[in-house]
Formats: C-alpha cells, sequence, structure tokens
C-alpha cells in the first residue's frame, strides 16, 4: 500500500530536495525529446532551486514526510523578464519524480496553483513547456501558443513550447 502524498507551499530549507528533483528528473524525462548537447549545456542552468521562488508562497511540494516527489508552482511575473499582466500567471519549475509519475502528483500540484492563482484574481496561466512537457500541459488544459526558443544564459537557447490555459 502506497502512502498519500501530501502537498504544501515551499520554504527556503526545500532548495536541495527541490535542486536534486529536478536533476534526477529531467535528463530521463527531456531525452527522448532533446539532443545530448543541449541538454548537457541547458540542465545546469534550469535544475537549480531558485531561493525567491522557494520562499514566494506560490511554489508547492509534493511528498511523504522525509522525501519530496514531485515541485512546481507559479509566478504573477514572467520568468526572464519579471514583467507583470494583470490576470495572467506563469507556470514555473514543475517535476513529478518519474518512479512516481502518472499517479496524479503532477495534476495535483496544478490544482493546488490553480486555486491559490484564481484566490489572487489570475484568470490565465502561461507556461514555456519542455518539449517533452507539452502533453502534460495540454492534458490540464494548455493549448500551444508557439514554438519558443529561451534563452537561458551563457549563450544556452533552449527550445520550449509557449502554452496557455485559461482559470
Amino acid at each position: 500500500m502506497s502512502r498519500p502524498i501530501a502537498i504544501r507551499r515551499s520554504g527556503p530549507d526545500d532548495g536541495a530536495a527541490v535542486t536534486a528533483l529536478p536533476a534526477a528528473t529531467y535528463p530521463i524525462l527531456m531525452a527522448p525529446a532533446y539532443e545530448t548537447a543541449t541538454l548537457s549545456r541547458a540542465l545546469p542552468l534550469m535544475v537549480r532551486a531558485n531561493p525567491v521562488l522557494l520562499a514566494s508562497g506560490s511554489f508547492h511540494v509534493a511528498g511523504v514526510p522525509g522525501q519530496i516527489v514531485g515541485c512546481g508552482g507559479w509566478t504573477p511575473e514572467r520568468p526572464g523578464t519579471g514583467e507583470v499582466e494583470p490576470g495572467l500567471g506563469h507556470i514555473r519549475h514543475f517535476a513529478v519524480h518519474p518512479a512516481s509519475g502518472g499517479c496524479g502528483i503532477g495534476r495535483a500540484l496544478f490544482e493546488a496553483c490553480r486555486e491559490q492563482a484564481r484566490a489572487r484574481g489570475v484568470e490565465a496561466f502561461e507556461c514555456y513547456a519542455s518539449l517533452n512537457a507539452e502533453p502534460f500541459y495540454r492534458a490540464l488544459g494548455f493549448t500551444k501558443l508557439a514554438p519558443r526558443d529561451i534563452a537561458m544564459g551563457d549563450g544556452v537557447q533552449f527550445p520550449a513550447v509557449w502554452m496557455q490555459c485559461r482559470l
């Protein structure tokens, strides 16, 4: 019998676990969708937990006592620019460990974000989905707006899909 998964808001003490989760997850899940060279340059920039995001009150972790198996959140600020558009939120840094995939953890994290965002007047979410994550976001009600190359710093361009979902 599996233990129930609890979802809670993250805090600064979750930094190591939130870095470790994407570091273990992204290479496995992204490998079929990206060239090895792209991942080797992008992943070190993608997996680090953002302390501001962890302390934002809008980033969540899912897990059992002592183990985080999922994470994800949202912000009113657009990633990369900090731009704020009234009524619009941005999905951030979602990951679910492959061993826990398909159990509804990602959807539960999204629902926690949606509920919180609606309460703050957000009417729609946008995200920059990795190519492998597009089906996940589509299943949540997102539609594809356009392909995007995300500038990650250090000259790294990461192919993604710009998506939007009405809340």
